[in-house]
């Protein structure tokens, strides 16, 4: 790919994250001066800090930095997934890992456990998918993808059905006070982010493993007897992306429930700038991902305010067409 249209690209994508955070910052059910809104980064260590500082450092910044990770974390884990897998509708929810943390999650919900208790509910489902679909499926990793895609992906289709089934039990039976929260949640909320740094730590870790080896993902794409005749050790790769997608799945639905479409659709549209080098693809999948849900946010909670849509049902809205629209350009 050409450097200078490789590095435009890089730019506008900064640029735009730059700005859709600014305008987080100022716009919602209290406007804000786009000048006032940074200058309550500024001013983040006022004594007394006024009700508009209060806004943007106890709301509105959390909330944007955690739709951040939480898109970049989806996209990359998407990204990866469709290597993994060798599959291009490979998304970050295909191996069950929301299902499981949407459940824990709903359960602590019925029980009335505190925000962090549904947090910790979220992850540790997640986390016990991970650990199912990996002990039902950990030889499948060890065979050529051609063989182990249609396997590990029967495993998750299976675990997320077991999973859904034992959601709409608890939709069914759930009080009405506690339902429109629930569902909310499994649309994808960002509302009750207020602590974003675990998502972001997660994709600092989830980069800092998978941009090193991005390499040999290249190699890998064409086919296992070229990477082990190259020297990648196949089997030991093909673990490392699992975990880091899966882990990077759980730690974005944790944050923000299940938001759709951005782990399918992010990686598709930067192919069609980047190609399928994975050297730029992950790292522009975070970026990007990242962008796109902190975009979908902002329309969610401006679009009808002061009510707030799910951000999952804006981001529905906006992939679904983009997805076709790509599907009838390729077969063109």
């Amino acid at each position: 790919m050409n450097a200078s249209r490789a590095a435009a690209i890089w730019i506008a994508l900064a640029v735009a994250t730059f700005i859709v955070l600014v305008a987080s910052l100022a716009m919602g059910s209290v406007a804000l001066p786009m000048s006032r809104a940074l200058g309550a980064l500024v001013r983040s260590h006022a004594a007394m800090p006024d009700i508009a500082d209060e806004i943007v450092l106890t709301l509105r910044l959390p909330r944007a930095l955690a739709g951040f990770a939480s898109g970049a974390l989806l996209a990359m884990a998407g990204a990866l997934l469709q290597v993994l897998l060798r599959n291009p509708l490979a998304e970050p929810y295909v191996l069950g890992v929301s299902g499981g943390a949407a459940t824990f999650a709903l359960a602590a919900m019925l029980a009335s456990v505190p925000w962090w208790g549904v947090d910790i509910a979220a992850c540790a489902g997640a986390f016990a998918s991970i650990v199912v679909v990996l002990g039902l499926a950990r030889k499948d990793l060890r065979q050529s993808a051609q063989d182990a895609s249609p396997r590990l992906l029967l495993t998750g289709v299976v675990i997320a059905s077991g999973w859904g089934a034992l959601i709409t039990l608890m939709l069914s039976i759930a009080p009405e006070n506690r339902l429109r929260g629930m569902i909310f949640w499994l649309t994808g909320d960002l509302n009750g982010a207020a602590a974003p740094w675990p998502a972001l730590i997660a994709l600092a870790v989830a980069l800092v493993a998978i941009v090193p080896v991005a390499p040999q993902l290249n190699v890998l794409l064409r086919g296992d007897a070229t990477a082990r005749a190259l020297g990648v050790p196949v089997e030991r790769l093909r673990l490392r992306v699992y975990l880091v997608a899966s882990i990077a799945a759980a730690a974005a639905v944790t944050t923000a429930g299940t938001i759709g479409f951005v782990g399918l659709v992010v990686p598709h549209l930067l192919r069609l700038a980047f190609g399928n080098d994975q050297r730029m693809l992950v790292p522009a999948a975070a970026l990007a991902g990242g962008l796109a849900v902190m975009a979908a946010d902002l329309a969610a909670r401006t679009v009808i305010a002061p009510a707030q849509l799910p951000v999952g049902v804006v981001t529905a809205l906006i992939g679904v067409p983009m997805f076709l629209w790509m599907l009838l350009r390729r077969a063109r």
